[in-house]
């Protein structure tokens, strides 16, 4: 679907509750054969079409709301893995667990193992026949970020020597971090596909083609057009009403 603003959408719905009472006014001459048209059928299409735009904006407020809260949750956490990798090197773990966690640690962090080549530096290569292939080792998406946190998590615990006191850096700690960390996370997911079926909901109620408002709107108007004239009272009641399709 093009984007339409939200202003647009409360527009059409504002505008299928002016056709509805331009019908009110024209009486019982307004009389349709086709169900979907009847008064009764447009009232309960405006209840649902309005009832689908405070959902949305209800779904919107959630998903913006759990998007707020992981940011929150996950913003000390730069600083946290800094001082684990600190209290890690001052522990007596050995060298490969070391490079172990820096490497986690360095995905955490968003950091890359070596630095970015410039492009004068991937034209020189190029020019020299040698591949240029430097994948991003910057992995801050959310879930990612989750999925090493736990990775750290699980080396920590196999390293005897990892045992801090400082209560932020015990296992048990990082523990119960990451277990909040995931849930803030599923919280974001969770309201993410309540506001896209929300989403959906609302579009098909306003624009499904032969059932939506924009083309029920249509059909009233064609309809009144042809019982009472193209420059009749009635017709003119309901042809300016504007129904912004997608």
């Amino acid at each position: 679907m093009a984007s339409i603003s939200d202003t647009s959408h409360a527009k059409n719905v504002t505008n299928l509750e002016s056709l509805i009472s331009a019908i009110i006014t024209i009486g019982a001459t307004y009389n349709p054969s086709k169900n979907s048209i009847k008064l009764p059928a447009l009232q309960t299409l405006l209840t649902n079409a309005n009832e689908s735009l405070i959902a949305l904006k209800a779904a919107e407020s959630a998903n913006s709301t759990a998007i707020d809260v992981r940011e929150l949750a996950f913003k000390p956490t730069g600083s946290l893995f800094t001082k684990v990798s600190n209290a890690l090197k001052a522990s007596s773990s050995s060298v490969e667990a070391d490079e172990t966690a820096k490497t986690i640690l360095r995905r955490l962090q968003g950091k890359r193992a070596s630095a970015k080549l410039t492009d004068e530096e991937k034209t020189a290569l190029a020019a020299e026949g040698k591949e240029v292939n430097q994948i991003s080792a910057s992995q801050m998406g959310y879930d990612e970020r989750v999925d090493n946190f736990e990775k750290l998590i699980s080396l920590l615990q196999s390293i005897p020597d990892y045992n801090p006191n400082e209560e932020e850096l015990k296992i048990e700690t990082l523990q119960a971090l990451l277990a909040d960390l995931k849930a803030k996370n599923s919280e974001v997911m969770k309201t993410y596909f309540v506001l896209e079926t929300a989403r959906g909901v609302r579009n098909d109620l306003l624009y499904k083609p032969l059932s939506g408002v924009v083309d029920i709107s249509a059909d009233v108007k064609s309809y009144i057009k042809s019982v009472f004239g193209a420059t009749s009272t009635q017709y003119k009641l309901v042809s300016k009403l504007r129904f912004a399709s997608h």
